[in-house]
């Protein structure tokens, strides 16, 4: 076990640990709807039973190996068509605090966490609106932590400890994960949202070079461009034409997994 000694430097409440939930996501919005919690208010668990991710989809981790937390803020004034910056937010805490362990951790846009060409975690967030505003905002997290093995057939996953064969405590990494995302929500209640785009942007996964996608019209060849201040991933193909796609508009299409050294069968975790 590593790194069990983190103290933390930024004020937030104690994280709620439950045995088992049926979602982290859905447990902190029902908390939330009863009574408004503090900022960075989190509720983490080893096991749930309807996990969610994106799209959607369900996700599978295995009773006390992952970290699966959701935590909320109350954004002050943050309108709805800058509701992204809360994507950058989660996404540069996440990879900050993982590549203090392993090299070659970027962000796959908008908010999925990658070791190379594979997955370790993901994140669903969930915005409530008040008129035009951002009046609450949850995001629940699954991070592949130290689950060695995975009856799905998910094609790119990875766990931490897959990657660096140590074995890691869920609390401790959730805390530093959790400092690391108060410090960007204090830039962005301050309207230092610059710092967050530029760190951002730096931190993607395949921001140079070229590389092969797939949309409506079928498979093609671009490089990185830009995002857009509402999220939209801007892209640059072989001919020189400028796309732009909103999620769930383009897909990555990734290389098959390098097996070497790791085990096949994983699949990535989230509420």
């Amino acid at each position: 076990m590593v790194n069990e000694l983190f103290k933390r430097t930024i004020n937030f409440p104690e994280p709620v640990f439950l045995e088992e939930t049926v979602s982290t996501n859905l447990y902190l919005q029902a908390l939330c709807d009863r009574i408004r919690q503090e900022d960075l208010t989190c509720v983490y668990t080893s096991f749930q039973s309807a996990g969610r991710g994106q799209r959607g989809n369900s996700w599978e981790s295995e009773k006390g190996k992952n970290l699966l937390f959701s935590f909320v803020v109350y954004p002050s004034r943050l309108e709805a068509g800058r509701q992204f910056l809360l994507s950058q937010i989660t996404a540069l805490a996440l990879k900050e605090t993982l590549s203090q362990f392993a090299d070659n951790i970027h962000i796959k846009w908008p908010n999925d966490i990658y070791w190379k060409d594979r997955k370790l975690c993901g994140t669903l967030i969930e915005n409530d609106l008040t008129g035009i505003h951002i009046s609450r905002s949850i995001s629940g997290t699954g991070v592949n932590l130290n689950q060695e093995r995975f009856a799905s057939n998910a094609p790119n996953p990875i766990s931490l400890k897959q990657i660096t064969g140590h074995t890691y405590c869920p609390k401790d990494m959730l805390l530093q994960i959790l400092e690391r995302t108060a410090h960007y929500f204090g830039l962005l209640e301050t309207e230092q949202t610059g710092v967050l785009t530029t760190r951002y942007k730096q931190c993607l996964y395949r921001k140079d070079g070229l590389h092969k996608y797939k949309d409506k019209g079928g498979e093609f060849m671009a490089s990185f461009k830009d995002i857009e201040p509402s999220g939209k991933l801007v892209l640059e193909d072989e001919d020189g034409a400028i796309r732009k796609y909103m999620f769930k508009e383009v897909e990555y299409v990734l290389p098959s997994p390098t097996l070497t050294g790791l085990n096949k069968n994983s699949n990535t975790t989230a509420p």
